[in-house]
């Protein structure tokens, strides 16, 4: 779409959450109460957000390049999130982020996808979950495969005054997830569906506990900074 046109004004910016309240906001009644993944309860991952943050750190290459990035003319200075706690890709990348910010002076803004129910839509509106912010994710929709997606977290860096700068979906490009997911949860010969989902579930689970999940939040980071230099450096991206 034309960013002309974009719904991210200095008001609506202004009306996402900071780290912080979005972390508190992840525990709050109000929020568990709102339909999850594929209409799933929601389950509290406030504490688990916290920790993440506290252990999150940036290598010194990375740290650097932020403050390098921050310090340019119409440098990033502001970033806006789309996020929803029941994302592990969300989960692996907000805490992360926050340290990004800090590291560059950024005001970091997050604002959730969904109303009270969980969207499914094709082309997220307003009309169709006016309690959402269903008018940002439209910005920022996943073409892939010849399919559109509400992928999540969308990660969107601007200047000062709100130009537009980059933007990063989901997860880095060295993470096949469909690829690497979609082996883990393949049935296996001579299991029922039930024992299928149930072992494709740990599995997945696993990998979230695996040393690859911190190499996939380094390496978002490292995609991140590195369009970021290609964008000021170049004026533009491939």
């Amino acid at each position: 779409m034309e960013r002309s046109q974009s719904v991210v004004t200095p008001a609506r910016f202004a009306k996402g959450l900071t780290f912080d309240q979005y972390v508190a906001y992840v525990g709050t009644p109000e929020n568990l109460k709102r339909e999850g993944s594929q209409g799933e309860a929601r389950r509290d991952w406030s504490g688990y957000l916290r920790k993440a943050y506290e252990v999150a750190r940036l290598t010194d290459a990375q740290a650097a390049a932020v403050r390098w990035l921050a310090a340019q003319p119409n440098g990033p200075a502001k970033i806006l999130m789309i996020a929803e706690e029941w994302s592990s890709d969300c989960r692996r990348d907000l805490p992360v982020l926050a340290r990004v910010a800090e590291a560059g002076g950024m005001e970091l803004r997050i604002f959730r996808r969904d109303g009270q129910r969980f969207s499914r839509s094709q082309t997220p509106s307003l009309a169709e979950a006016p309690d959402s912010n269903a008018d940002l994710m439209a910005e920022f929709l996943n073409r892939k495969n010849g399919q559109v997606w509400q992928s999540i977290p969308v990660v969107v860096f601007y200047t000062k005054t709100l130009e537009y700068l980059y933007h990063y979906i989901e997860y880095p490009a060295i993470y096949h997830k469909d690829r690497v997911v979609g082996h883990l949860r393949a049935p296996r010969p001579g299991e029922t569906p039930e024992e299928t989902q149930k072992r494709g579930g740990r599995l997945f689970l696993e990998l979230l506990d695996s040393p690859f999940f911190h190499v996939w939040q380094c390496a978002a980071v490292d995609e991140m900074l590195s369009m970021l230099h290609e964008r000021l450096l170049v004026g533009s991206l491939a």
